[in-house]
């Protein structure tokens, strides 16, 4: 375990000494890249923790990735579900499940903009789409990898087809749907920064735009340094859920 640790620290040192080694020799001549090291980006990120906006960004972000999230377990759970117990239903889907799982989630972005107007719902949206199929197609792989005699002792025993899928199947695709929950929340939490760039006035991805405009590119690497921390956590925590 110390060893470990260790290494991992070792690892983040020498990660930060070549970032700081690009910024202060190649990148010097760069009037942006230069003001993104980490001697700008780290206090910029304290100020940032130290000020009653950015932890209302990064309260506004987490709530819009969870309800994303939520609506996307509620959706791709029970679709995962019936894909993967009725083999038909998976064979007539099929097309129509790889064809929509390929868009971009941003390239729904104009329409969903239209539909819902600006503001969280169409972030919300976008997080939803992202993390759906992951879900959906965990569930599924946890239903075809049960074995089927648990599914055919509960129909000798005169279990009903919902009996079977709420007492068998269930609580048998459980590890399943957490290994799911967490590359969604992989992905949605990528998809939440640029999604929360298309008109609304807050969140960490609005953060970042505003920095950019602004021209404060310590105050950008700051954000940036933000996102990547608050995603290791999450998937930190999502990882021992799993």
């Amino acid at each position: 375990m110390l060893q470990r640790s260790l290494l991992r620290a070792a690892t983040v040192v020498c990660a930060v000494g070549l970032w700081w080694l690009l910024t202060a020799t190649i990148w010097s001549t760069n009037p942006v890249l230069s003001q993104i090291g980490p001697f700008d980006a780290v206090p910029s990120l304290i100020d940032t923790l130290s000020s009653s906006t950015g932890w209302s960004n990064i309260q506004t972000s987490l709530t819009r990735l969870l309800l994303g999230l939520l609506i996307a377990v509620v959706v791709g759970v029970p679709l995962g579900i019936l894909l993967g117990t009725f083999k038909r239903v998976e064979e007539a889907s099929t097309p129509i499940v790889n064809f929509l799982r390929m868009i971009s989630p941003l390239a729904w972005a104009p329409m969903v903009i239209v539909a819902f107007g600006v503001g969280t719902a169409p972030v919300v949206f976008l997080i939803a789409i992202t993390a759906v199929w992951p879900m959906a197609l965990g569930s599924a792989a946890g239903v075809k990898a049960l074995d089927p005699g648990w599914r055919d002792v509960a129909r000798s025993l005169g279990a009903q087809p919902r009996e079977v899928i709420r007492s068998v199947v269930v609580p048998g695709v459980r590890a399943h749907v957490l290994t799911a929950l967490r590359l969604a929340l992989g992905v949605a939490w990528v998809v939440l920064v640029p999604a929360e760039m298309l008109g609304v006035d807050s969140g960490l991805g609005f953060a970042v735009l505003n920095a950019r405009d602004q021209l404060d590119y310590a105050a950008l690497g700051g954000n940036v340094l933000l996102i990547g921390c608050i995603g290791y956590i999450l998937d930190g925590l999502f990882r021992r859920l799993a």
